[in-house]
């Protein structure tokens, strides 16, 4: 599957300041069943978005007018519990490019990455900018940039850093998944076998 080349981001955001939500949050089992990518984003926090009537809840961030965009912000440990690829899934589906989060459980993070997700890790001082200056101005952009590994908060200029893997970022910029970077480097791939065969 390729994936939507990354390489810079503004948007404003859907905050969920959270923490600890886990992957049968993101997506409840029971809708596991699909096997394609697509159709996940119609059911991602299905039961904080919708009660038992399958009405939407008014005070859940997914369902507020005044938030939208293109970058998720959850609170510290998102993405815990089950290994399911299906969070990434939802979340992407829904039309988010970037979550943003002080802390991923590291099965989360990779599937992200394995599907055209940015995890973006700030420190928790920041995270807590975000979500306070969000909650004051909801319109307020942040703007990632993955060649340069940074993100801003346009409101005030504030600006952090952020870690990846330089594999995973090459593959972004590139749009590519992990069988496209390998045939990406297939006539280096050739040499190589060649060159050993003699």
């Amino acid at each position: 599957m390729s994936i939507d080349k990354f390489t810079t981001l503004k948007s404003t955001c859907v905050p969920i300041p959270i923490e600890n939500v886990d992957t049968d949050q993101i997506i409840p089992a029971r809708f596991l069943k699909a096997t394609e990518r697509k159709g996940f984003g119609d059911n991602l926090f299905r039961d904080w978005r919708y009660n038992s009537h399958n009405q939407p809840i008014p005070g859940f961030p997914l369902n507020n007018p005044k938030y939208g965009g293109q970058i998720l912000v959850g609170g510290k440990n998102f993405g815990s519990g089950s290994s399911r690829e299906h969070a990434a899934w939802a979340i992407y589906d829904a039309g988010f490019k970037v979550v943003i989060s002080s802390f991923f459980a590291d099965i989360f993070k990779n599937n992200a990455l394995n599907n055209g997700l940015l995890p973006v890790q700030v420190s928790a001082s920041f995270l807590q900018l975000i979500f306070d200056t969000v909650e004051k101005k909801p319109h307020t952009e942040l703007q990632v940039n993955l060649e340069k590994q940074t993100i801003e908060l346009l409101e005030t200029g504030t600006k952090e850093t952020f870690e990846i893997n330089a594999y995973k970022k090459e593959c972004l910029l590139k749009g590519y998944d992990d069988i496209d970077y390998l045939l990406s480097i297939k006539n280096l791939i050739e040499n190589y076998e060649k060159e050993r065969s003699v």
